[in-house]
């Protein structure tokens, strides 16, 4: 199993420590490195500015919001760091949630997995440099439809380093989870617990089965958020991580449209879940924070001593986990390191 570490989201300003971070991890000989996105800082410049000191390590967009960018754009970025990384780029794509996409980008959501194909298609169409892109499809057309009349279809004038830069997908339900295993390289969980593993299977395992899918279980990649929290108090561990799951619980999405609430649903928490939602609604983050059970903590991340963290490491490494993401200073990193071996 291997590591990567992500610089997660920012929040009134860049993250402390990360430039320190991402050296460590370079010299850990951590796989790889990821930048987020939503409604703030973009994913691709901080990918670059800090990436451009590494050497080693895959550098990752998780995720990159299709809402903000069209086909093309996206497509140019990945070109782009692939070329200035020596090929150690992976496009990590995602379609956010409605309030993000309709509220911040001005984009339509509904039908997210049919956009979705059309997307990533296109991108690969760019990137295979064959031809003129052309697209006629029900979100997405080049050249344009209606306009001047005077668009034509275009080929990247940059001949990509690789034509088939990786694709991850960001999913939490089972359709798109095995949409992701039908049309990309892998597949960005954040949130996942070794409980859901064979859900999880069952849906890569649909996707895997369709016709003209990319890959199979022992050659696409499962790259999951889990937070490590080495402390020898279980309950302080879990108090570092319950805001942030209060957090998405009850705060990104809308109270009937919440993607991340559903993951921690169907792992038995759906009563749990009500209380924290209605909660952090009210704007009471400490009582919805509070609600957090450690045992849905225990679910979703590593915590606790040493020797509790490495006995269950031994249940992620039977999932369809390759990779873990995880968070920290450069001392933290090497703690992780030395724990997951």
């Amino acid at each position: 199993m291997k590591l990567g570490y992500t610089t997660g989201y920012w929040s009134s300003g860049p993250p402390e420590g990360v430039t320190a971070a991402i050296a460590e991890a370079d010299r850990l000989g951590f796989d790889s490195v990821w930048a987020a996105e939503a409604y703030g800082s973009d994913c691709l410049t901080p990918l670059a500015w800090w990436g451009a000191s590494t050497s080693t390590v895959r550098l990752g967009t998780n995720i990159m919001q299709m809402s903000a960018r069209t086909p093309t754009a996206a497509a140019m970025a990945a070109l782009t760091l692939d070329h200035l990384s020596g090929g150690r780029f992976v496009l990590g794509l995602g379609v956010s949630g409605p309030q993000v996409v309709e509220g911040w980008y001005g984009q339509p959501y509904p039908r997210p997995l049919a956009r979705t194909r059309e997307y990533i298609e296109i991108i690969r169409a760019v990137l295979a440099r064959s031809e003129p892109v052309t697209y006629d499809g029900d979100f997405f057309q080049l050249p344009h439809r209606g306009g001047t009349g005077l668009g034509k279809p275009l080929k990247s004038t940059v001949h990509p380093l690789r034509a088939d830069i990786p694709i991850f997908l960001g999913a939490e339900g089972p359709k798109n989870v095995a949409l992701a295993a039908e049309i990309a390289d892998g597949w960005l969980p954040i949130f996942f617990s070794p409980k859901a593993d064979s859900f999880y299977r069952a849906a890569l395992t649909e996707g895997f089965a369709r016709p003209g899918a990319r890959r199979d279980l022992d050659t696409f990649e499962v790259a999951a958020t889990v937070p490590i929290v080495v402390h020898d108090d279980i309950e302080r561990a879990a108090d570092r991580l319950r805001p942030f799951v209060a957090l998405y619980v009850g705060g990104m999405g809308a109270k009937s449209v919440n993607f991340h609430r559903d993951v921690f649903a169907r792992l038995g928490y759906e009563k749990e879940c009500d209380v924290i939602t209605e909660a952090y609604l009210a704007g009471d983050k400490k009582r919805a924070t509070a609600a957090v059970p450690t045992a849905l903590v225990e679910d979703i991340a590593l915590i606790g001593p040493v020797a509790k963290v490495r006995d269950e490491l031994q249940r992620w490494r039977e999932t369809v986990v390759t990779t873990l993401l995880v968070q920290g200073n450069a001392q933290q990193l090497r703690q992780i390191a030395e724990v997951v071996g």
